[in-house]
């Protein structure tokens, strides 16, 4: 673009062109500059909130994990606890009965014995750890030490005197007391489904013991005294574990340790002491193997009970002790040679089996908590958990 000036001196041409130019790039460039500028806001807000999906997803991802990882260690500890427990009760059977050692309480005496060595040493090896011998440490863990081996003396001696097959089906009153006392003592309340799964077994038994052929008085006060401390022993650990620092090596040393000396002199004053050691088969290699070893599974089963309640509820661990009864009834059928056969026993035992099955597949579907239990309000219970 040009401009004509007309004058004496000539004309003179001004060409406006570049300054029309420069404005036109001076605001294409703030144009662009202010599209960078919305679109930088524009990307900048979209990565904020992709970032907080991200973190959310994590999140959740973390949860799930977390979550498997629970159920898997609920699992496991039943699972440990259900086969410790089935194997110390057949070995405990032939070691009593088989070989008819005359002593339940120096049996007893013996797994007490083990646990206090063999966590002795893994505490000086550092492969477990507890804290130290305190003046208070029995007024923190009581009554857990009379409970543990009232249960111990009175299990080998209901094992002793009954058949496996009864002894099972009875053992199944531990469950009802177990959720009586936790209602009473935890303020947990099971669920409908469970409560009935149990009342199922426990008419199973009532069933099984109507017509019971070998029926032994001694042999039924024995097994539900043990019933008794039992559901005790289940709900006090499940307690002490919760609000005690001693922990569950603690809890099993010290109860094996306070027990040890009251156990002596109970088989001493009785004279099963001198009654074991005059037993005649200790030369026998196959039966010291089975004693030891009855030893030794009575320090495996006390800490896989406490880390089955720990992980678990103090039901879950006395149910989880009477479904193993369900090899050990079958087997105890051949296993002693004490068991009589009725149809009616059979048909309650097998009510009692099958009302097992049912509370296991309520309790660990893989879609629900297992032991899903409703708290009381608080002003009703003893103690959370």
């Amino acid at each position: 673009m040009s401009v004509a000036r007309g004058g004496n001196a000539g004309s003179t041409t001004l060409d406006l062109e570049p300054l029309l130019d420069a404005s036109h790039d001076d605001s294409d460039a703030d144009n662009q500059k202010g599209g960078a500028t919305g679109g930088g806001a524009m990307l900048n807000g979209s990565s904020s909130k992709e970032s907080r999906v991200g973190s959310v997803g994590h999140r959740e991802r973390e949860r799930e994990r977390d979550e498997s990882a629970v159920f898997i260690k609920k699992i496991s500890s039943a699972l440990f606890y259900g086969l410790s427990s089935f194997m110390i009760t057949v070995i405990n059977k032939t070691v009593l009965t088989s070989y008819h050692f005359p002593s339940f309480l120096f049996l007893s005496l013996g797994q007490l014995t083990a646990s206090i060595v063999v966590l002795g040493v893994g505490k000086r090896l550092k492969l477990v750890s507890f804290p130290p011998l305190q003046r208070n440490t029995f007024a923190k863990i009581f009554p857990l030490p009379l409970i543990f081996l009232g249960n111990m003396m009175f299990g080998l001696g209901g094992t002793q005197s009954l058949s496996l097959p009864m002894f099972a089906a009875l053992r199944r009153f531990s469950i009802l007391m177990t959720m009586l006392l936790e209602l009473k003592i935890l303020g947990l309340r099971p669920t409908t489904a469970v409560q009935v799964s149990v009342y199922a077994m426990i008419g199973g038994a009532l069933v099984a013991a109507s017509d019971d052929l070998s029926f032994n008085m001694r042999g039924y006060i024995y097994v539900m005294i043990t019933n008794a401390l039992t559901a005790s022993n289940g709900v006090y650990v499940k307690k002490k574990l919760d609000t005690s620092e001693i922990g569950k090596y603690g809890l099993m040393f010290y109860n094996s340790l306070f027990m040890f000396l009251p156990a002596l002199a109970l088989n001493f004053f009785t004279g099963d002491l001198e009654q074991a050691i005059n037993f005649s088969e200790w030369h026998d290699p196959v039966f010291l193997t089975q004693f030891l070893l009855s030893c030794v599974m009575g320090f495996i089963l006390s800490y896989s009970t406490i880390l089955c309640t720990q992980f678990n509820s103090a039901l879950t661990t006395t149910i989880v002790g009477c479904l193993k009864n369900i090899c050990v009834t079958y087997l105890g059928m051949f296993i002693g040679g004490d068991y009589v056969f009725s149809w009616l026993n059979c048909i309650g035992i097998n009510i009692s089996v099958l009302a097992s099955l049912l509370y296991t597949y309520v309790t660990f579907r893989r879609k629900r908590a297992p032991d899903k239990q409703s708290h009381l309000p608080s002003s009703n219970r003893a103690e959370n958990v």
